[in-house]
């Protein structure tokens, strides 16, 4: 037999190349070590980093002193957007005296919401903060005595902001007749406005509607609101201060803003509406 004639199979050459691996091996090889070279390398990266991290404790002591120098930053702004919240938006109110019980109670701690007069007229019912300076004064109203240095002043004022102290300067009233409204006590007990008379037994302090005083009929001054408390035997309000400029009403550009919810204790916490008896009224205006 010729030597071209032999099978080609039979010196082994067939055997080598079927041996061999073919593409798709070497693809999946190689990217198996491609794969295992790059997360080597990730993690030589970071042990890199970390060892020149501790390697040179300045690299940290640069990002402590920037933290440091960015805090005073920090405060400046929140202390800014702080006061302007407080200063027209909301502010909380401490509750100094018992001219509101049962609805509110002293050191009850109210929400006071100063746009919504912006937007809105003030309502029948509503409850709110008003400076009474020259309009009337009330014999109740809490003396805070002036701090003896400036560290107690400034820590006291503190407290004023965030509602923690009473400030003497604001009252707290419910709004009972608006400009123009004709306020008369009494119908059997009952204060009317407009000849509407008012059922207030839900949230008049006990035995309110014996204590009554009678007055009027008052015609709210344009501008102005007649506002009463709760507790009507110990609260000096519009009624107690009819000799005063604006007849006892207090001019609507003295008031804070609608005091809208109780904030403090958390076992009284709950809003301040209008109550149901104001409906009508409110309907009308």
């Amino acid at each position: 037999m010729n030597k071209d004639d032999r099978d080609p199979g039979a010196d082994g050459v067939q055997d080598e190349d079927s041996a061999r691996p073919g593409p798709e091996e070497h693809g999946s090889t190689t990217g198996s070590r491609v794969s295992d070279d790059s997360g080597a390398s990730a993690v030589s990266e970071e042990a890199d980093g970390e060892a020149e991290e501790m390697a040179d404790p300045e690299m940290s002591k640069d990002k402590q002193g920037s933290f440091w120098k960015e805090l005073p930053i920090l405060i400046v702004i929140a202390v800014v957007l702080a006061f302007v919240i407080r200063t027209w938006v909301m502010q909380a109110f401490y509750i100094p005296s018992g001219s509101m019980e049962n609805t509110l109670l002293v050191g009850d701690r109210v929400l006071v919401n100063k746009v919504v007069y912006e937007i809105r007229d003030i309502r029948h019912g509503e409850v709110v903060v008003f400076n009474g300076d020259g309009s009337w004064d009330d014999p109740n109203t809490v003396v805070v005595p002036e701090p003896t240095n400036p560290l107690s002043r400034g820590f006291t004022w503190v407290q004023q902001q965030m509602g923690a102290a009473p400030t003497g300067k604001e009252y707290i009233k419910r709004v009972i007749g608006l400009p123009g409204d004709v306020v008369e006590c009494c119908d059997e007990q009952r204060v009317t406005v407009n000849g509407v008379p008012l059922d207030e037994e839900d949230y008049l302090y006990p035995g309110s509607l014996a204590t009554h005083e009678e007055f009027g009929p008052v015609t709210v001054p344009d501008g102005h609101v007649w506002v009463m408390g709760d507790h009507r035997a110990i609260s000096a309000d519009s009624r107690r201060n009819q000799g005063n400029p604006g007849g006892g009403a207090v001019p609507i550009d003295h008031v804070v803003g609608r005091a809208f919810v109780i904030i403090w204790p958390f076992d009284q916490a709950g809003g301040l509406g209008a109550p149901e008896t104001f409906v009508r009224l409110n309907d009308d205006a």
